[in-house]
């Protein structure tokens, strides 16, 4: 009952909450990633705030994996908003894209469509609206559904169906 709260908390369809991924946080810094599967509970530890919880089959295999977006630094790039994806391997939790940077500097993210759907600033203070799909080794831009816009007219974009 605690982990579908957690999911009620964090604002997540009815639908991601039945697909076997889900978010307990132990503190603004710490969250586990967890994994249910016939009765078993495999376990990811973030050791970051989280911010998104995704849940959806983005590389098309018929599996949902998990996108998470967390606010961590990198070795090449100062603090920031990441998206990790993992995937479900027999039960088990395993990255399968640790994200350090998309096309501009991430904000959000959904998952639409069978696409990533990112709010992104630029360098000039705007914000743009793009798409990314699944290639193979990790996120291919697609394309952009806005560019030049302010946030509050990002944010309508990104939750568009």
């Amino acid at each position: 009952m605690r982990c579908c709260l957690l999911l009620l908390f964090m604002g997540l369809p009815a639908a991601a909450q039945a697909q076997g991924f889900f978010l307990q946080r132990q503190s603004d810094s710490l969250s586990w990633l967890c994994l249910e599967q016939e009765g078993v509970v495999s376990r990811w530890k973030l050791p970051y705030p989280v911010y998104r919880l995704q849940v959806g089959d983005v590389n098309g295999d018929g599996l949902d994996e998990a996108m998470v977006g967390v606010f961590k630094s990198t070795r090449y790039y100062p603090p920031g908003r990441r998206l990790f994806i993992f995937k479900n391997v027999r039960g088990k939790i395993r990255p399968m894209w640790m994200g350090s940077k998309l096309g501009g500097i991430l904000e959000d993210f959904r998952f639409v469509g069978g696409r990533v759907r990112s709010l992104e600033t630029t360098t000039d203070g705007l914000y743009v609206v793009a798409e990314y799909e699944w290639d193979d080794f990790g996120l291919h831009f697609v394309r952009f559904l806005a560019t030049g816009i302010t946030r509050p007219e990002a944010v309508e974009r990104l939750e568009e169906p």
